[in-house]
């Protein structure tokens, strides 16, 4: 991990010979960001914004703001495209609702390890993009979370035992996936997991390890399935109209540390899944696969989230499936 720092760092301080022959008035990013600090994707996020800072002699400063500090996540994305953040991080599926293209990273056990989530991006990525441009968005970078697994208070063995749970969502997949299960969804963000699982308006929900991790769920919760149900991104956008306006020189220098970043991000989400899942044993959680009964349940449940995204997303969104399909 420290490499990747040091990689990071080392790549600005090159970048800052392309830009130290046309100084001008520096200039601050304010960067939105819905985990908290500890998290790895905001960790990654902030060694992208220094490598911003340095990269461009301090002439453009990108500030991270996590923990929803600046806007909380479901306002970030908003924030980005009406200019009143030039940048921010976004949990995209979060949105499937405005389009069902953001959804494609949530279908349920299409994409369960980081090598498929990667064929399923690269599949889905010219499609996101163009509906980002749209919205007067450039995409920077995007980084997987840990596959999802579920998490409970008391133990539970199949579907029928979900019935009437208070479950935390998070996105149209997390919602419909509770009506299917018989739970009952409630919308929290993630800075507000701790409260909302100390405090009983929740009792369950469907995130990584590392959510939980950094949440201490353990506090409250006993049990984690390991169902690997899909890996989610982050995405680091920037508003199109700034983006337009920012010089040549450092549009080079944050695309460079863009592409750093990804890949310090992919690297991350994977070394922390098996970290952050010994850090919840160590918390006292129990930690292992689901039974097959409830495995089996569930997939029948993905089928038929399954086919309702399909037919949400048109023929964009069977496009991207049987591109990913076809990589396999």
């Amino acid at each position: 991990m420290k490499k990747l720092t040091n990689l990071m760092a080392a790549t600005a301080l090159t970048a800052v010979s392309t830009v130290a022959a046309a100084p001008v008035m520096a200039e601050t990013w304010d960067m939105p960001m819905a985990y908290s600090a500890s998290n790895f994707h905001s960790a990654t996020g902030a060694e992208f914004a220094k490598c911003v800072t340095t990269g461009t002699g301090g002439e453009l400063e990108i500030v991270t703001h996590p923990s929803g500090s600046l806007f909380k996540g479901a306002d970030i994305k908003r924030a980005i495209q009406t200019g009143q953040a030039p940048i921010g991080e976004r949990l995209l599926s979060g949105h499937q609702n405005e389009n069902a293209l953001f959804g494609f990273d949530s279908i349920p056990f299409l994409a369960t390890s980081f090598d498929d989530s990667a064929k399923l991006w690269k599949a889905a990525k010219p499609s996101l993009e163009k509906v980002l441009s749209e919205q007067n968005l450039t995409l920077l970078y995007a980084v997987p979370w840990p596959p999802q697994g579920l998490y409970f208070k008391n133990e539970v063995t199949s579907v029928a035992e979900m019935k009437g749970i208070k479950f935390r969502s998070y996105n149209n997949a997390t919602s419909r996936l509770a009506e299917l299960t018989g739970m009952l969804p409630v919308t929290i963000e993630a800075a507000e997991i701790s409260q909302a699982f100390a405090t009983g308006v929740a009792e369950s929900m469907v995130s990584s390890g590392s959510t939980g991790y950094d949440r201490k769920v353990w506090e409250s919760l006993d049990y984690f399935y390991e169902v690997d149900a899909w890996l989610p991104r982050n995405y680091v956008m920037v508003n199109s109209e700034v983006w337009a306006d920012t010089a040549e020189a450092h549009k080079n220098v944050i695309t460079g540390c863009a592409e750093l970043a990804e890949y310090a991000g992919n690297w991350r989400a994977k070394e922390y899944t098996g970290f952050t899942l010994q850090g919840l044993r160590d918390g006292g959680m129990t930690v292992g696969p689901a039974s097959d009964q409830m495995v089996g349940e569930l997939k029948e449940i993905g089928v038929t989230m399954t086919n309702e995204w399909l037919e949400a997303a048109g023929d964009e969104g069977k496009a991207i499936v049987d591109a990913f399909k076809a990589m396999q």
